[in-house]
């Protein structure tokens, strides 16, 4: 066996082999979860065995344990006396490959400039597309590689990462080569999402933005993937006024599918258009932002469902209308949360982002907890490895300086303080290494 964590007080799986909705947690089971909480008794710890794959292989009380594994080969023993553990936790959405920050654009967005605004006047993606189009791979990966260990240092051990600044077939395939090197090198898991419409070019209009991504920039990465070049998950559009409608967005995404890609997107964010509706007919895996979602979104929404991935962050500071959680949870849509990490966004930490979607949202704590974890992963199509502490999933997990779990998102702003190991795959993370 490669790690047995001994004596935790406190295990929080999430779900467990007992729940009758393991594969993602929506309506009443997102609202009254229960956590699949194991607690000491009668001053007995709880243990957590990972073996040498990296797997969970059991998950118990200390005397039980003891009995079972008493003659196993241990490579190393956590005393986890007092603490609390609970899984890796999930990032659903970020845009980690890029040059060039944007610190100059928050104080125009604290004088109130709206982010279309920013966008029309050459500012926002437009700006990171010029640095990063500029910056050689090896510089993207540099930037890259310190960002997502500060994620993993932060607790997240699985991320969604797009490309998106480039807008065309060179540069998409330039970020994506980027984080297949991630992949390779980095002890993180990455669900790469190709975004090449996620701007109009200058000197395009969106109806050739359209074609370029269907004609071009599409089949290249496609083909770079069917030669084991490239791993790409998913394919994303910013389906907005202004950017990308409805229409176009439905043509770049119905394409994606048909190349054999999951569909997750950027919908409703800014202004009511109906791409919710869109997506939904059309059977999105996950759509994102979501603050201008209507009612009849939600419905359509909870039909399949499809996962409705929602970004405090962003919402917080462009000073957006909150998406309407409550209804979405109330009325069986799965939430799932990430950092929409990216210039306009910098934050690496998804306790933050869950004390966001409480403070912000009215989310409960275990919704938030559900939502960075289960329903995270399976906004990315991995809730078969990650995102709650099951047997046979990955060894990937978080062992708190702190007797509940609830100190994650509690202690606002101090998490790597409160998270005392991050493990991964069976592996004590060095959380120095950036």
């Amino acid at each position: 066996m490669r790690l047995w964590v001994k004596h935790a007080r406190q295990v929080v799986r999430v779900v467990s082999d007992a729940d009758p909705c393991r594969e993602y947690l929506a309506g009443p089971a997102q609202k009254n979860c229960n956590l699949a909480i194991l607690e000491e008794k009668d001053g007995i710890g709880l243990s957590i065995i990972i073996d040498r794959d990296g797997l969970i292989a059991d998950i118990g009380y200390d005397d039980v344990m003891q009995h079972k594994y008493e003659n196993q080969t241990i490579e190393e023993i956590i005393d986890a006396t007092g603490r609390s553990v609970l899984p890796g936790l999930v990032d659903a959405h970020t845009h980690p490959v890029w040059a060039g920050d944007r610190v100059h654009e928050f104080s125009m967005k604290l004088a109130g400039a709206t982010y279309m605004d920013i966008y029309e006047a050459g500012g926002g993606i437009h700006f990171t597309v010029n640095h990063t189009r500029n910056a050689s791979e090896d510089e993207l990966y540099g930037l890259l590689r310190q960002r997502l260990m500060r994620m993993l240092a932060n607790g997240t051990v699985l991320v969604e990462g797009k490309s998106g600044y480039g807008l065309d077939a060179e540069n998409e395939i330039k970020m994506l080569r980027v984080l297949e090197r991630a992949k390779r090198e980095l002890p993180i898991d990455i669900s790469s999402t190709f975004c090449g419409a996620h701007a109009v070019p200058k000197n395009q209009t969106a109806e050739e933005a359209t074609q370029n991504v269907l004609n071009e920039q599409l089949p290249k990465v496609m083909l770079m993937q069917a030669n084991g070049e490239l791993h790409v998950d998913s394919i994303d559009v910013f389906c907005e006024k202004g950017v990308f409608d409805v229409e176009q967005s439905r043509r770049i995404l119905e394409a994606g599918r048909r190349a054999g890609l999951r569909l997750n997107f950027h919908a409703d964010e800014l202004t009511p258009i109906n791409g919710t509706e869109m997506g939904a007919s059309i059977g999105a895996e996950a759509m994102s932002h979501l603050e201008e979602i209507s009612p009849a979104g939600i419905a359509a929404m909870a039909v399949k469902p499809s996962i409705a991935v929602i970004l405090p962050t962003t919402a917080y500071l462009l000073r957006l209308k909150p998406p309407p959680v409550r209804e979405m949870i109330t009325q069986g849509v799965p939430v799932a949360l990430g950092s929409d990490f990216n210039p306009n966004a910098y934050c690496l930490s998804m306790p933050l982002v869950m004390n966001l979607a409480c403070v912000l949202f009215g989310m409960t704590l275990p919704e938030a907890l559900v939502a960075a974890t289960i329903n995270a992963a399976a906004a990315l199509g991995k809730q078969n490895t990650h995102g709650s502490l099951e047997i046979g999933k990955y060894g990937d997990l978080l062992i708190l300086n702190a007797p509940r779990w609830e100190h994650l998102v509690y202690q606002m702003g101090d998490n790597q303080q409160v998270i005392g190991q991050v493990i991964k795959r069976g592996r004590i993370i060095d959380r120095t290494a950036t």
